[in-house]
């Protein structure tokens, strides 16, 4: 079974998403959509190429004399409430401990499972920094299950800095294992833009028990080095105490942004972190733990 037909599958077993964002009461029809009415509203937000099925009318003539493209200008409302998802593509990723899934795989198909259920409730979603522009059309989901199955060759532990439209919502599914420090000036540029975040941290059991015993070499995934410890059982508590406080530091981190937070472990059914992640869409503000 393919990744995009497992993710269809488990985005089935739930009720289609429909995104509680807050709309902007100036620009948005009682009880319509921004995201439905593509290129109206008041606020520029950029301008981009012309690409087949955009309609004459929506040519900015005036910027497509500067250069031979065809450039649409594009109102921020009409984007502002699209959701933009990034799944990390790092080597860290890529661990899994026993017969367990990678926690990339499981990564990946949590992503393409949030975006099936989004663009069943008519919203619009986008790839962060993967080239993708918001769309609900109808091969959007092929596209995304496409791209993901194209890896990038050193793909960043860090969500890229893309510039989002205001009350834009970011989703980021990743270990968040990177050095704190990083982890909040890559949310805060974020959210310097106004963005509104969704962080879904997926974790494989052993990165959370240290289950290994006796003598035992460990290796970086991302050029970190190695390490050989002679005895596990004797650092175990201490590891414990440390990765604890690491994610106590981060749910600190997004609730102080106003963003919110769940856990998913590779050992569980990825379904309901698929509804956590749904809860905190719908409910702005709320910090969920699964």
């Amino acid at each position: 079974m393919s990744l995009l037909d497992r993710a269809e599958q488990l985005a089935a077993g739930l009720p289609p998403l429909l995104v509680a964002a807050r709309q902007i009461a100036a620009t948005v029809l009682p009880g319509v959509h921004g995201r439905r009415r593509s290129g109206q509203g008041d606020t520029f937000w950029q301008f981009r190429r012309y690409e087949p099925g955009d309609t004459a009318r929506r040519i900015d003539w005036r910027q497509s004399a500067k250069a031979d493209p065809l450039f649409v200008r594009e109102m921020e409302w009409a984007a502002a409430e699209s959701v933009w998802l990034w799944c990390d593509g790092s080597a860290s990723m890529r661990y899994r401990s026993g017969d367990l899934p990678e926690k990339a795989e499981r990564a990946g198909l949590l992503t393409l499972a949030l975006a099936a259920l989004l663009l069943r409730g008519g919203e619009r979603v986008a790839l962060l920094g993967r080239g993708f522009r918001p769309s609900n059309a109808r091969m959007t989901l092929q596209r995304l299950a496409l791209t993901l199955a194209r890896p990038e060759a050193e793909a960043p532990s860090l969500p890229p800095l893309e510039k989002l439209p205001r009350h834009a919502r970011l989703v980021l599914i990743s270990d968040f294992l990177s050095p704190l420090p990083e982890l909040d000036a890559s949310f805060r540029r974020f959210a310097d833009l106004g963005v509104r975040g969704h962080l879904l941290q997926v974790l494989d059991p052993s990165e959370e028990s240290l289950p290994f015993a006796g003598r035992v070499r460990f290796q970086g995934p991302e050029a970190e080095g190695e390490m050989l410890v002679a005895r596990v059982e004797g650092v175990r508590e201490a590891y414990r105490a440390r990765f604890r406080a690491h994610e106590a530091a981060l749910a600190d981190m997004t609730r102080a942004l106003g963003w919110t937070k769940a856990a998913y472990r590779t050992d569980h059914s990825p379904q309901p972190a698929l509804l956590s992640l749904y809860l905190q869409l719908a409910e702005p503000g709320r910090v969920r733990e699964s």
